[in-house]
């Protein structure tokens, strides 16, 4: 069936009834590729608090919700996902074998153009004006640490093998160590956000933590124990103090790895690589299956990752004027980019005004 044959409601997340909450979290339940939990309503409603241009479609037919679809809709018709800068995996949440029309879906929403950057794998109908995708590593501990560490050759054994010396170093120079994988003490998350907000500002770039709505949004899903979007910050101490930290989210069978940091003044010890293998074998032991490690190529991601699944980069449009604009603009956008990261001054300058503005958006 398609859209086309429904009806499509817009609300707010915390507009969502109580059995339209329950219906999103069974889809979820019956298909693995929308585990995520930066797909579940959970998600929604915390950014929904801190965004007020956060709305969910719910797609229904005659047997109730068929869909929803999750968004936040931007001047001029223009959508992003919920979420849009810290979301890592987006997508419409839908009944097993909907067939659904992006142009009509868009027309309901009120949209022109849907632009996404982790477009979950398989929603092939929101790919029409062609995609870029990217590979984002996982890593299957369904079969225990142990069978995990065995799988890896070459380079990735001996670098685990190299990171186990290097934390018994730290243990000699600091005193032993101790991993948390699910620390409830809220001065770790605080230490958390100063350390990612300077390792942002000392790689030279935009502060994460500047993004409107993100600080909070974490918080609040740390306190979270819903089996389909759990906060769970993992703390690595050595002596006592904490060296690296990794917060995650939790969606039963599986940990998506979403803000990584360690103390850079240890940074020769390998901290944040120590706190994964901990974690890998905490999570191993608590029934966790895959550890998403998010897009990108970063060497320890390479090392780690047992395999890879594919997201996608692109745009949904109506066929109105705006879409070729906003193409316009995204290309002239990109090519500015592309001059601004080649001349460190500019780069500096730039990170500068995105941190005034964003911290002006987010009062």
């Amino acid at each position: 069936m398609k859209v086309t044959d429904m009806t499509t409601t817009t609300v707010r997340p915390d507009e969502l009834t109580a059995a339209e909450l329950a219906g999103w979290r069974q889809m979820q339940l019956r298909d693995d590729s929308l585990t995520s939990p930066f797909l579940s309503p959970e998600f929604a409603l915390a950014v929904g608090r801190r965004r007020p241009a956060a709305r969910v479609a719910v797609l229904c037919d005659g047997s109730g919700p068929a869909a929803y679809f999750p968004f936040e809709r931007r001047a001029l018709g223009i959508g992003k996902p919920i979420g849009a800068g810290f979301c890592d995996c987006q997508g419409l949440v839908h009944r097993r074998g909907l067939d659904w029309d992006p142009v009509s879906l868009l027309a309901d929403c009120g949209l022109r153009v849907w632009e996404f950057d982790h477009l979950v794998a398989g929603q092939t109908a929101f790919e029409a004006n062609g995609v870029h995708r990217a590979a984002s590593p996982v890593i299957d501990v369904g079969d225990g640490y142990q069978a995990y560490a065995a799988r890896l050759g070459g380079h990735s054994a001996k670098l685990l093998h190299r990171v186990r010396g290097k934390g018994a170093r730290l243990e000699r120079e600091t005193g032993p160590l101790r991993f948390v994988f699910d620390e409830r003490d809220p001065a770790m998350l605080r230490t958390l956000a100063a350390w990612k907000t300077a390792q942002c500002l000392a790689k030279g770039r935009r502060d994460v933590f500047a993004q409107p709505g993100l600080l909070s949004v974490v918080r609040e899903l740390a306190d979270s124990r819903a089996e389909g979007c759990a906060g769970v910050l993992s703390v690595l101490y050595a002596g006592g103090r904490p060296v690296s930290m990794l917060y995650s989210l939790r969606a039963r069978h599986l940990l998506s790895s979403w803000l990584p940091v360690y103390d850079a003044a240890l940074a020769r010890h390998s901290p944040g690589l120590l706190l994964y293998l901990h974690l890998l074998e905490a999570a191993a032991g608590l029934g966790l299956r895959r550890i998403d490690l998010g897009k990108g190529h970063d060497r320890y991601k390479e090392s780690l990752k047992t395999g890879d699944v594919m997201v996608a980069q692109g745009r949904v449009e109506r066929g109105t004027a705006l879409p070729a604009l906003r193409r316009w603009q995204v290309a002239s956008l990109d090519r500015t980019k592309a001059v601004v990261s080649a001349n460190p001054g500019l780069r500096r300058l730039a990170l500068g005004a995105v941190g005034l503005v964003e911290r002006r958006t987010a009062h």
